[in-house]
Formats: C-alpha cells, sequence, structure tokens
C-alpha cells in the first residue's frame, strides 16, 4: 500500500472513531436541542460564531435555522451567524480587537433567553490573543441570560466551563 493511501486511510480511521465518540455525547445532544427548541419556541433568536473553519459551519448553521433543514415544511428560524459582516469585522478589530469582536456583537443582539452557539476547536480561552474571541462572547451571552451551547474539540478550553451543553467531539 502506498504512503499516500495509508494517509487517507488514517484520516478515514481518525473520522470513524470521532463519529464514534459522538454516542457518548448523545444526552449533551439531545440537550442541545431542547434548549435551541425552548428559545424558538419562545420568540427568542440564536447567534452562533466559529473561527476559520469553524466560521464556514457557523455560517452553515444559521442557513439551515433560517433556511429548510432536511426539507422540512416550517417556518424559518431566527439565527445570525456574527462571522458573515466584514464590514463590522474589518471596523471592529481595527479599531479595537479581534478578542472582543463576537462579544460586542453578542451585546448588540442578544436578549435573555436567546442562545449562543459557540463553535471553537480548541474551546477557547478567556485570556486575550488565545482564541479568546468565542470564549469572551459566550461569557457575554450568560451575562445577558443567553443561554451557551458550545461544539468544541480537544478538551473543551474554558468553553468547557461556560457553555451548558458543552458538546466535545
Amino acid at each position: 500500500m502506498s504512503r499516500d493511501s495509508q494517509k487517507i486511510l488514517a484520516a478515514l480511521d481518525e473520522s470513524i472513531e470521532i463519529r464514534n465518540s459522538l454516542k457518548y455525547e448523545v444526552a449533551k445532544i439531545s440537550y442541545a436541542a431542547e434548549v435551541i427548541s425552548a428559545a424558538f419556541a419562545a420568540g427568542g433568536k440564536v447567534l452562533i460564531a466559529g473561527n476559520g473553519g469553524n466560521a464556514s459551519d457557523a455560517i452553515h448553521f444559521a442557513a439551515e435555522f433560517t433556511g429548510k433543514y432536511n426539507k422540512m415544511e416550517r417556518r424559518g428560524l431566527p439565527a445570525i451567524c456574527l462571522n458573515i459582516n466584514p464590514a463590522m469585522m474589518t471596523a471592529w478589530t481595527n479599531d479595537y480587537s479581534f478578542d472582543t469582536l463576537y462579544e460586542r456583537q453578542v451585546e448588540a443582539f442578544g436578549k435573555p433567553g436567546d442562545v449562543f452557539i459557540a463553535i471553537s476547536t480548541g474551546g477557547g480561552s478567556l485570556e486575550p490573543g488565545l482564541s479568546s474571541n468565542v470564549a469572551l462572547a459566550a461569557k457575554k451571552a450568560l451575562s445577558l441570560g443567553m443561554k451557551v451551547v458550545a461544539l468544541v474539540g480537544k478538551t473543551g478550553g474554558a468553553l468547557k466551563n461556560l457553555a451548558d451543553p458543552c458538546i466535545i467531539v
């Protein structure tokens, strides 16, 4: 077997292992669905943010809520992706800091009963400059009476202690 084939098989095995690990997160996944559904039922909204590839995931999440997830005939659900506005992103980070970019938007758009979905590969940090923007936004969401749901990797980082539930993949 070629070296490239071995790398591909290793990547596939890792993907299968990650998907299998989700079996241990079923209760948290179900609870996240309940939290999000309750917010929508009460007239609330979902704010979502991530960085890098997770920013793309955040965009996709928002599109599924406002669009037709799984081809269900239903009304659009109010979801805002916080990493979709380049004018806000460049103006805020130029004048202030990338660390507080999502925190500021949570402050602007979030209300008690809304949900913030934080997507982060490492779970972030509350220390400036250490992948802190998503974690700081989660902290702000909690201070506003919002719920925080996190989808994270590795050990969960700061989001592990801020989100309920924190789904670690």
